[in-house]
């Protein structure tokens, strides 16, 4: 799936693997629910079609008039942290199949 220049894609190394990642969504507010949402990452293997989708728990709540997460914003850590949790909870990369979503913590793990 192609990413346009608002929503870019990033190369990230994990374990010896290169994995592609994107920003899915920002923290924002719930339609259904008003409550307060945390960021999801968009990830998928170099070779792989199986994407992944890492839920974050949602953070504070920005001042209002606050400027929206950026992508280069992310720490790779945090997204590969994310990205290791994801294969230990069972997310087969290499595999075909609908996209996962899992759900991390704070840290990723």
């Amino acid at each position: 799936m192609a990413r346009t220049k608002l929503n870019p894609e990033f190369e990230i190394e994990v374990d010896g693997d290169l994995y592609i990642w994107w920003l899915q969504r920002a923290p924002q507010w719930s339609n259904d629910s008003l409550e307060w949402r945390g960021m999801a990452i968009g990830v998928r293997h170099k070779e792989g079609q199986r994407d992944a989708v890492l839920e974050y728990p949602p953070g504070p709540r920005p001042r209002f008039g606050a400027p929206q997460l950026k992508p280069a914003q992310v720490s790779t850590k945090l997204v590969a942290n994310g990205i290791a949790s994801a294969v230990l909870a069972g997310w087969e990369p290499l595999s075909r199949g609908k996209t996962v979503t899992i759900i991390v913590d704070a840290t990723g793990s």
